[in-house]
């Protein structure tokens, strides 16, 4: 099924077309001509629009002309009249996906014909998630056990369309995790909006959730459409949802009660086709406790929470993440290929991490600046010497990986990463020590 847009000012044809696709199970709406489909178009998103050339008010080719600048997802398909099929290939040309040619032969031809477009914008929105998750979306982990429970919960959960809340310290990674649950989601081929609830005044953040009608406020001179609707079919990602003041507590908690809202200053109710992934890393039960947070918003976001265990928790991913993020870092300061030293290993594992995976990368930037291009080494790493070590009760238990990864790193910096001479002081055999290198990581 697909949404259509019928725009044609002669009203038998309308109607024909209308019958004729929602008889194939599409749900269409009908613009007695262009200016009409417009304002229609910029209420709401639609699959597909077909539309006359030949219109009062507004025309097909200026409507096609304003689809393609506001809504380039849509895909457009023109009508015209025998013997003008010289316009029709000009709409082509102009962006428009084909055309009917008027009369129409048959509503089979022209079911075959909005499918074929239903089936192109499809594949496009795919292909462009795709490449998206490709380029953008780093691994949620590399292997440290701590996160097996978390990335199984969010692969079962992305299969549904359950809220999930995301909880976890700043920094842990909590927007990857829901980018993670979009890609994974049946509605990956939609769009991934998110929000930051801390960034925004609560007048503009309330406009720019639902969006605002021409002059709902001082300085609104057009409507405009909110997150929430640009989201249509796909995930909606509220990030740092505890900073929400009490009145947005309460209008959100509407939305996802009834799945629906009104723009700011506007009276249309307008449908919310989006899934529902919200972060916190505010203690929200304490705030419910002290009346600072709705409860029955909590419940509503909570359907299926899942805690991001803090990067200290998580030791195993640290080596594998910083090379990650340090290519990336190569990648920002046209560096190229970044190295590191053998001995930044240990430092790095040993670190508290209390900003996370973004105190990390910013450690790894400022390494890769004053390195200048040389490997970065642990002088290169300035950590905050006025933070206290970790306590005994919170660093990770030392395991005999652990013990044996740091004593390799130790030892082949030692002998400038001689892997014969290490392996022999360390009295294992070059292919063993090979292995043990690719295991930990260490190259």
């Amino acid at each position: 099924m697909a949404r259509v847009l019928v725009a044609d000012d002669e009203e038998g044809i309308r109607s024909f077309l209308a019958e004729a696709l929602e008889l194939d199970g599409h749900e269409v709406e009908q613009a007695a001509d262009g200016a009409e489909a417009l304002s229609m178009l910029r209420e709401r998103s639609f699959d597909v629009l077909l539309t006359d050339l030949k219109m009062p008010a507004l025309d097909g080719m200026g409507l096609l002309a304003h689809v393609r600048a506001e809504q380039p997802e849509t895909e457009v398909i023109v009508l015209t009249a025998h013997g003008t099929v010289a316009n029709a290939v000009e709409a082509m040309r102009k962006g428009a996906y084909d055309f009917l040619e008027k009369p129409i032969g048959s509503p089979a031809e022209l079911r075959l014909l909005i499918a074929r477009a239903v089936e192109r914008r499809r594949l496009r929105t795919v292909e462009e998630g795709a490449a998206r998750a490709s380029t953008e979306l780093p691994p949620l982990t590399y292997g440290d056990p701590k996160m097996e429970p978390v990335v199984e919960a969010l692969s079962k959960v992305a299969r549904t369309d359950a809220t999930v809340l995301l909880v976890g310290e700043s920094g842990t990674g909590k927007e990857v995790a829901a980018r993670a649950v979009h890609g994974w989601s049946k509605r990956a081929g939609g769009p991934f909006v998110a929000v930051n609830c801390a960034a925004l005044s609560e007048t503009l953040l309330e406009s720019e959730l639902f969006g605002h009608e021409k002059g709902a406020f001082t300085g609104a001179h057009a409507r405009r459409r909110g997150r929430i609707e640009l989201a249509e079919g796909g995930t909606f990602f509220l990030d740092e949802v505890g900073e929400l003041k009490p009145a947005l507590q309460a209008k959100l908690l509407r939305v996802l009660e009834e799945r629906a809202f009104e723009r700011v200053g506007g009276t249309r109710t307008l449908r919310a086709d989006v899934r529902w992934v919200a972060a916190t890393n505010r203690d929200l039960a304490a705030m419910i406790a002290d009346g600072s947070f709705r409860e029955d918003l909590y419940h509503r976001l909570a359907v299926f929470p899942v805690r991001l265990p803090a990067l200290r928790e998580r030791r195993r991913d640290i080596l594998p993440l910083a090379k990650s993020l340090l290519r990336r870092v190569g990648a920002d300061l046209g560096r190229g290929e970044l190295t590191m030293t053998y001995d930044v290993a240990a430092k790095l594992e040993g670190a508290r991490w209390s900003g996370n995976v973004r105190e990390l990368r910013n450690v790894l930037e400022r390494a890769a600046i004053l390195a200048d291009g040389a490997p970065i080494a642990a002088e290169h790493l300035w950590l905050d010497p006025t933070r206290p070590p970790a306590a005994a009760s919170e660093a990770e238990p030392v395991t005999l990986e652990d013990v044996e990864r740091r004593a390799i790193a130790r030892t082949l910096e030692a002998v400038d990463g001689n892997r014969k001479e290490a392996a022999a002081q360390l009295g294992i055999g070059l292919r063993t020590l090979y292995d043990k290198l690719k295991r930990y990581g260490l190259s």
